[in-house]
């Protein structure tokens, strides 16, 4: 087992006291003879209301109205009964119920019963859950469902009556309030920065909130600039969190003008580092690579935020903020997480998918990381974190990254943080005429196992053949582990669309793609074997898939050496020429 040095058990500590802390305050704040702070404001008009840029469907709007609440992959069918008054099939179907992010859908439909059964719902929830709820007023929902209300409010608000409005307004406002109480009560991160940028958008957007502009920007500037990265990145080093904040800050920035004030410098530089991050993360048929909790892509709602991206140049290839590094030659586009993990606080998803790449030919996917589901993500999210479900190498079936055990803290810590991982991450790139070299090693497994792992990977200018290297060497001394100790294992996971045979001498691959091209995978050394694995991110769902496996003794091996090869179509019969042994600079 990994040990944990005692600087992370002193940073654990912190985290802990902090958390247990500011749960008490929660709890304090919560308690019901305190409820009268959250009492409505001054407010009694809405000004303005922010753009929702989130892709609507109009077809669900009948559902909602025959009482039929599909979320998550659950369905609840509420039979005349309100569905705040169901017991919720998982936490994720609660949440977005919750969220009121499926008021949207309804606007859609823009008509005379979709405004009242809109304005029934609301009813129904500020009836059963307006006072407080213990899931329903958590701070992620409680900013959610503001951003919703607001974004909708003139399509719930047409027709209403005086005393609709009223209503609606007084618990808005309970909300705000409730909401700017409990900000150092979220989790650190984009929990955070959505809930800040939820209060801007209310002081823009509310009569009787101005007085609140000057702090609520400022906690915006603060957050922006300590969780964008300077090369646009996200601090969780979570892609998905580009878009998720993109599809909020957009309208935010629409909002400041609206208003005729000026957009905080600090808004508009974070927009404009964020988007070319975007095409960074992007394979040639949309999707974005699948690191640190990136699940399936919401593949409308990103080309919906970037036609606000006025360059529209070529992706940037290197993001060392980040972590991570990309390749582009010929129609092939490679991407490798070459960071450490995240901060303590911000690693609840963070993987532990350190020197694992991905590998894309036009418009298909040949080797992936396994991804995340979009539903039941607590059922795979630890499996999906571990480093043998990324293509990279794994030593002594042990992950990277060692996660917190503790069952009890999980809770107060708002999931499972990675305690200790990678610290020395050397990153070496070279762009040469003949192609581009990554030269990179990292020291997950220095202290469990006194290893250090290198990965050099080249792509040629065409992208036609990419040579990889996985060596190892000792961290401390000059000697690897004893032999019990010393089985390294590395994966190539493919995805679904892929087929791959093995070929009769057990070194090489065939991998047929989609359009019926082929690509050669060779090993130069040990056998390789073809095992089940399983992609978490599909659209519709996990699949099933497989992975290339070489497996090995690092006393015996010190180096494993691979290669992909476009192959040219060849005539039937004829068997693949296996390619020259790769030299490559380690």
């Amino acid at each position: 087992m990994m040990r944990v040095s005692v600087a992370e058990l002193a940073r654990l500590s912190v985290l802990i006291g902090r958390r247990a802390f500011r749960s008490l305050l929660s709890r304090v704040s919560t308690n019901p003879l305190l409820r009268w702070r959250f009492g409505s404001t001054k407010t009694d008009r809405l000004v303005i209301a922010p753009q929702d840029l989130r892709t609507a469907d109009a077809t669900r709007a009948s559902e909602i109205y025959a009482g039929r609440f599909a979320f998550a992959g659950k369905v609840v069918i509420c039979d005349r009964r309100s569905p705040f008054e169901m017991t919720p099939p998982s936490d994720e179907w609660a949440v977005m119920l919750l969220s009121f992010s499926w008021l949207r859908h309804l606007r859609a439909a823009d008509s005379a019963i979709t405004r009242a059964n809109a304005r029934s719902l609301i009813d129904d929830w500020i009836n059963l859950q307006g006072g407080w709820h213990p899931l329903g007023w958590r701070v992620d929902i409680l900013s959610r469902r503001i951003v919703c209300w607001l974004s909708q409010a003139p399509f719930v608000l047409q027709d209403a009556d005086a005393r609709f409005y009223r209503r609606f307004l007084r618990s808005l406002s309970r909300q705000v309030r409730c909401l700017r109480r409990s900000l150092k009560q979220s989790r650190d991160g984009l929990p955070r920065l959505q809930a800040v940028i939820a209060l801007n958008y209310a002081t823009l957007c509310m009569q009787g909130q101005s007085g609140n502009l000057r702090g609520n920007a400022r906690r915006l500037i603060e957050e922006l600039r300590r969780q964008i990265l300077p090369d646009g990145g996200h601090i969780s080093r979570n892609p998905g969190a580009l878009i998720e904040l993109l599809v909020d800050l957009l309208p935010l920035r629409q909002l400041f003008s609206a208003r005729h004030l000026q957009p905080p410098p600090a808004l508009n530089n974070a927009i404009d580092r964020m988007m070319p991050m975007l095409r960074f993360f992007r394979h040639g048929d949309g999707n974005f690579a699948q690191f640190n909790g990136m699940g399936p892509t919401p593949v409308d709602l990103l080309a919906t935020v970037l036609a606000y991206d006025d360059a529209r140049g070529a992706p940037v290839s290197n993001a060392p903020h980040s972590g991570y590094q990309r390749i582009d030659a010929g129609r092939t586009a490679l991407l490798m997480d070459t960071g450490r993990p995240p901060p303590l606080a911000l690693s609840q998803e963070a993987h532990a998918g350190c020197l694992s790449f991905e590998l894309s030919c036009n418009q298909h996917r040949l080797v992936i990381n396994c991804g995340l589901p979009a539903v039941n993500k607590e059922n795979w999210r630890q499996v999906a974190r571990a480093t043998a479900a990324h293509s990279t190498v794994t030593f002594n079936d042990e992950s990277s990254c060692r996660f917190l055990e503790s069952h009890r803290l999980r809770r107060l810590l708002f999931g499972t943080p990675i305690v200790s991982g990678p610290h020395d991450v050397r990153v070496m790139r070279e762009d040469k005429p003949d192609g581009t070299n990554l030269t990179v090693s990292h020291d997950g497994y220095a202290n469990a196992f006194n290893v250090i792992h290198h990965r050099a990977l080249r792509l040629s200018p065409d992208g036609r053949a990419l040579d990889g290297e996985d060596s190892f060497t000792p961290a401390v001394g000059a000697a690897l582990p004893a032999d019990k100790s010393d089985e390294f294992t590395v994966r190539f996971h493919l995805h679904p669309s892929i087929k791959a045979n093995r070929l009769s001498d057990g070194r090489g691959v065939i991998l047929l793609l989609p359009d019926r091209e082929l690509w050669t995978f060779n090993s130069y050394g040990e056998p390789v074997q073809i095992e089940e694995s399983v992609y978490l991110s599909g659209s519709d769902g996990p699949r099933r898939t497989v992975q290339i496996v070489i497996y090995g003794h690092a006393r015996d091996q010190a180096n494993v050496r691979w290669s992909f090869r476009h192959t040219p179509p060849a005539p039937p019969g004829t068997r693949p020429e296996r390619a020259d042994e790769p030299e490559l600079p380690l």
